[in-house]
């Protein structure tokens, strides 16, 4: 009996206790310790820390950037070992293999005329699988006028990338048929310098694209009812940097400027105007108003539109805002 009574407190035992586990903390959750998600990677020691209370959080990380260290540009471009990034700005994002035309060994040596041949024919088919079906044919085209129209209207990589997707969007949904390629790129570009807040007009745009305001502003009008796209309304302050740059004005005028835009934003004078008109306005407005007169001919030919516009959103934002002006 004394046995069997052991056995049982022994089996009892086992069942009650059980191993503590360690809390898996990972890498990119909170600390444990105070809770706080202020963490820090220290590669040099492979440990993860929280930057509050100086937990060490987790020990011998993986350091997954090269086993290589450079000191200059030039020492790390011939380190490097990896392809370019992928970029929407290419019909294969970036991905397929290119063949140059210098015809050069690895050593920059020149290539005897028998291998340039056979490279020439390599390079001719390589073209033409890489770019087959018709859907590559349309990116090739309008993926280099998009670089080209960007590039003339100075716009940052990030903004090309995303007309590029915009874009590439249009062609799935079958939107470019019946239309010319480069008037949807235009107005793929218009669309996006307005979702990103870039003072472009549809008259930069056109000249740029060498397409008809009309044809860019139809073909814009398509996109964004196919395509349920979101634009917001212009500011037309977007444009006072721009306007009184090139007319030379000091910055108090720009603020002046911008002062006088919010007063009529708030006030509802600006909804069914143009916001380069309202914005040639104010600009006309906040000069004399600070001594730094400009005659409406000035402006209206920097803003792109008549003194007749400017006029009219002169006398209007004066009568409502009650601004004292003595031209």
């Amino acid at each position: 009996m004394p046995t069997k009574t052991h056995k049982k407190t022994r089996a009892r035992k086992k069942t009650t206790s059980k191993p503590k586990k360690k809390p898996d903390i990972a890498p990119s959750s909170h600390c444990p310790e105070c809770g706080s998600q202020n963490l820090m990677r220290d590669y040099e020691r492979g440990e993860i820390i929280c930057r509050d209370c100086g937990l060490v959080i987790t020990e011998n990380i993986a350091d997954y950037g090269p086993e290589w260290r450079s000191f200059d540009a030039e020492q790390k471009n011939k380190r490097a070992r990896g392809g370019s990034p992928t970029t929407l700005m290419r019909p294969n994002k970036g991905l397929v293999t290119e063949i140059d035309q210098y015809n050069r060994d690895i050593r920059g040596g020149r290539i005897d005329a028998r291998q340039q041949a056979q490279l020439h024919r390599m390079r001719k088919w390589h073209k033409r699988v890489s770019i087959a079906s018709s859907f590559e044919k349309n990116l090739a085209i309008a993926l280099a006028e998009l670089d080209r129209v960007g590039s003339a209207l100075g716009l940052p990589d990030n903004v090309k990338e995303a007309a590029a997707l915009m874009y590439r969007k249009a062609v799935k949904q079958e939107l470019i048929r019946g239309r010319l390629i480069e008037s949807v790129v235009a107005a793929v570009i218009y669309a996006i310098c307005r979702m990103y807040g870039i003072p472009r007009t549809l008259d930069e745009i056109s000249r740029a694209s060498s397409i008809e305001k009309k044809e860019i502003g139809r073909a814009y009008r398509f996109l964004k009812r196919e395509m349920s796209m979101d634009i917001p309304l212009t500011d037309p302050s977007t444009y006072v940097p721009k306007f009184a740059s090139a007319l030379n004005l000091t910055p108090k005028v720009q603020e002046e400027a911008v002062k006088i835009i919010k007063k009529a934003l708030r006030k509802g004078l600006i909804s069914g105007r143009g916001p380069t008109g309202v914005a040639a306005a104010a600009i006309y407005i906040a000069a004399a108003m600070h001594g730094e007169r400009k005659t409406q001919k000035e402006v209206a030919e920097i803003a792109g539109v008549t003194e007749v516009t400017i006029r009219n959103r002169y006398r209007e934002l004066k009568k409502e805002l009650k601004l004292k002006i003595n031209l």
